[in-house]
């Protein structure tokens, strides 16, 4: 008669090979739940931010990560010489730039970038457009919004050093060329604000705690899987008389 008996067979390399892919999994589940509730905890900072109104700017340095995405008022009068444009900008398939004003807050020297809106290029791009800046001191209202601070290989910055078209907002640059106090953020202009002919279309805030929350699902899973597929591999059934 023969006889089925099941053993467990230890291999070292295979057991070393599949904790240390455990730890990895767990280790990134981990993290892809620590940005879910770090930007669950944003979410909820910028929906009792709104509830309060605006943060009224002055010409004291704001913290910009707890600005971001809060709704921000300011005074202050526009600098229409420093003014410059961020090129590849699309709305509704239409190429044109974002017009990004400097604004010396009332008060003091401090300043902050405002980024106007967007507007389509003319017939040529040899000539920028033509934007009209609003004069004396004005009342800003908008969106705190920091800018990536990251440089695509296939978008390098070549601008000279004095052209007014850049390919992203670089608060570091401008400080550095003007020697001034600059705010940490950009302010999206709100949409009625100005009566121009600026398009202002900012998406909200984008809510991905539903998408972290599942990488975060999925890589506990492949540690799951990994475990019970590594104990299965383990056992060997051996049939005897």
């Amino acid at each position: 008669m023969r006889v089925a008996r099941i053993s467990f067979r230890l291999r070292w390399v295979p057991l070393f090979a599949t904790v240390g892919c455990v730890a990895l999994f767990v280790y990134l589940g981990l993290w892809q739940a620590g940005k879910a509730e770090m930007r669950q905890n944003e979410i909820a900072q910028f929906t009792d931010r709104a509830r309060l109104g605006p943060y009224q700017l002055d010409t004291a340095l704001a913290d910009p990560d707890s600005l971001q995405d809060a709704p921000v008022a300011v005074r202050g009068t526009y600098e229409p010489e420093k003014q410059f444009f961020i090129d590849n900008r699309q709305e509704n398939g239409k190429p044109g730039v974002h017009v990004v004003t400097p604004l010396r807050i009332e008060g003091g020297q401090t300043r902050v970038l405002v980024n106007r809106g967007w507007i389509g290029w003319g017939s040529t791009r040899d000539v920028l457009p033509v934007v009209d800046v609003p004069t004396g001191v004005v009342q800003v209202n908008g969106i705190a919004n920091r800018p990536s601070t990251k440089k695509f290989f296939l978008m390098p910055d070549r601008e000279q050093p004095q052209a007014t078209l850049w390919s992203r907002v670089d608060l570091q640059r401008f400080a550095k060329r003007y020697s001034v106090p600059l705010q940490g953020f950009v302010i999206l202009q709100n949409p009625t604000d100005a009566n121009d002919a600026l398009v202002r279309n900012w998406p909200p805030p984008e809510d991905r705690v539903a998408m972290h929350q599942s990488y975060s699902m999925q890589w506990f899973g492949m540690a799951i899987a990994l475990v019970i597929f590594f104990c299965a591999a383990s056992f060997r059934a051996r049939v005897t008389q």
